[in-house]
């Protein structure tokens, strides 16, 4: 009986020991986090984690999903260019960038490919909010830093990187509330993003939060995907059919939903859009017009930001499990050629890639010299 109990004794032991091998990953640490200027926890009830030192250079991936707007394309070009940086760079040894389209299975097995390469981080654009606990416990097992960002996950297991996507969809509804003034009902048109995923999810959910109570609205939704030719075309679609609206939301796009409306003839009213160029040109160009407008910022340069957060977090730092970036924006009257937008730039260029608190700021020039490939 004695050796039976020894022997269950040592059974539980290598179990234990298995089990700590098998789950390996950060550590629950208290806070406060690492150089929380830069890399400022969501709230006060945040956790914090903390891997163990990695010894440098690193091998990085960026696991992109949805490839078909201009905000992804620049994505990857920040990211390329920002890796290139030289005191980034110097931290480098290898950098690969992948694009696997909106099949959640595809992102998926990318991401377990690169852990199985021996990559040390991998940042990526999450197809859904939901479904990754497979590749969690992968990178876990083999000390690989996951960092979602923009699009991020339902989850509370890996550092993510974003700005505040209800609090955004909450400051498009509170911009028109305020220009439309004592006009509490008619039509809103809402362009919509990418479906499934959470950016989408949750500008919807703000913006609903803070308009619902406020009059009464009728919201006409149609899906943009983001994307400037997809916007204009379901923008123009809207008018032809509801005819007028009182004020319109887009999620991204926005250049292409303000030519719908000026091609329509349709009246000039309030509208609430991304951080395009081409769309801030226009506000530049039709404001003392009565196009007023506010354009607000989800920069692509968010990328650098989550690059950043993962080689910190291989240096051993302890880190926000979910870090904020803080909101930009900028109204009709307050645009300024060559601070705030760029008449010789493209329209679909986004405006915001500074992050003075991190240290980081990618030039136009950088990004537009690098490919999306």
């Amino acid at each position: 009986m004695k050796n039976h109990r020894w022997a269950l004794t040592l059974l539980a032991s290598a179990s234990l020991t298995l089990g700590s091998a098998v789950m390996a990953g950060p550590n629950t640490v208290s806070g406060p986090g690492h150089d929380p200027e830069c890399f400022a926890p969501w709230s006060e009830d945040i956790g914090y984690f903390q891997w163990d030192k990695r010894e440098g250079p690193h091998k990085i991936a960026v696991v992109n999903g949805f490839v078909g707007n201009t905000w992804r394309i620049q994505m990857i070009q920040t990211a390329k260019a920002f890796v290139e940086q030289p005191e980034i760079a110097s931290q480098i040894e290898e950098f690969k960038a992948v694009s696997t389209g909106t099949d959640v299975a595809a992102q998926l097995g990318a991401i377990e490919d690169f852990i199985n390469q021996g990559f040390d981080a991998i940042v990526t654009i999450a197809v859904s909010p939901e479904g990754f606990d497979r590749v969690i416990r992968l990178a876990d097992r083999n000390d690989v830093v996951i960092v979602p960002f923009d699009n991020v996950l339902d989850t509370k297991k890996v550092m993510q990187v974003n700005e505040d996507q209800l609090q955004m969809g909450r400051m498009y509804a509170d911009w028109l509330i305020e220009q439309l003034g004592d006009k509490k009902d008619g039509k809103i048109l809402e362009v919509r993003g990418l479906q499934g995923n959470s950016v989408d999810r949750d500008r919807h959910t703000g913006f609903l939060e803070v308009l619902e109570p406020a009059g009464n609205w009728d919201v006409v939704e149609v899906v943009g995907n983001w994307d400037d030719g997809t916007a204009q075309k379901v923008t123009a679609d809207a008018i032809a059919v509801h005819s007028e609206f009182a004020g319109v939301v887009v999620q991204g796009g926005t250049t292409g939903a303000v030519r719908a409306l000026l091609d329509a003839g349709h009246p000039l009213v309030p509208i609430a859009g991304e951080s395009e160029n081409g769309f801030r040109k226009l506000l530049a160009e039709h404001g003392p017009d009565g196009l007023h407008g506010i354009s607000i910022g989800q920069s692509p340069g968010m990328v650098a930001i989550a690059i950043k957060a993962a080689l910190a977090a291989l240096d051993g730092n302890v880190m926000p499990q979910l870090i904020s970036v803080p909101i930009p924006y900028a109204t009709y009257d307050q645009m300024e050629a060559g601070v705030n937008y760029w008449p010789d730039l493209t329209d679909n260029f986004f405006t915001v890639n500074e992050f003075p608190p991190c240290d980081v700021n990618i030039t136009a020039r950088e990004i537009m010299s690098k490919d999306a490939e």
